[in-house]
């Protein structure tokens, strides 16, 4: 399953073994949710490259949620990936990575970071923020974005005999001025209106605690894997 962040309102998934990718605005990253036993498909079925894959999250160590991963970080090495990856998990997946490795005996050609995960902020890019929350035996995430200055209108500005510089970034952030004679300048009028932000949150377990329901209260997508 493949979520384009911001494109979407309320979903609601009843299935535990699901992989699925978010892919954040202007930028070529994928960031990948579980990894599931045949997982790959979510890139060929989409037509996103494979290799744009820059961070993978993985709540548990349950065999449905890695069952899919040496396989995954086995077809990024044979296309000849260079650039660094990032896993976030519980800290013995390094062992479970380890033992595979060995086991194969094969070594990738890029740099692996494996993030151990921890209650707390463990993601903060391209103005989206990841949240874990850990609940006995599992992690909960919620996934923030922050809230988008409108567009400024490059025209009207001119227009109105306003000279580029400073004042053109703060009339975007919507700051007012009040000039000598006593008109005011509105940056509102000088840009559209501003995207608000939006939380999703993934819920891994069909039981959950008081601390869990108050992180979910203004949310736009709930997930029940």
């Amino acid at each position: 399953m493949v979520l384009r962040y911001l494109d979407f309102d309320t979903y609601i998934l009843k299935s535990k073994n699901i992989s699925f990718l978010i892919k954040l605005p202007a930028i070529k990253d994928l960031w990948v949710f579980n990894c599931i036993e045949g997982s790959q498909f979510n890139f060929l079925s989409q037509s996103f490259k494979i290799n744009n894959v820059s961070k993978i999250i993985i709540p548990n160590l349950h065999i449905s949620n890695i069952s899919g991963l040496l396989g995954l970080l086995s077809t990024l090495n044979l296309t000849g990936r260079t650039k660094s990856l990032h896993i976030y998990a519980p800290i013995n997946l390094k062992y479970y990575l380890d033992l595979g490795k060995k086991y194969s005996k094969t070594n990738f050609s890029y740099i692996l970071y494996i993030h151990i995960l921890k209650t707390g902020l463990i993601i903060n890019q391209y103005g989206c923020r990841i949240y874990a929350l850990n609940c006995c035996s599992h992690y909960e995430f919620f996934i923030i974005q922050s809230e988008q200055y409108g567009t400024f209108y490059l025209d009207k500005a001119r227009s109105n005999y306003l000279l580029p510089g400073p004042l053109y970034g703060k009339l975007k952030k919507g700051c007012s001025f009040l000039f000598p004679d006593g008109s005011v300048l509105n940056g509102s009028d000088f840009t559209s209106c501003n995207v608000l932000g939006s939380q999703i949150s993934c819920l891994f377990s069909f039981f959950y605690s008081r601390q869990v329901f108050e992180g979910v209260g203004n949310t736009r997508a709930i997930l029940f894997m």
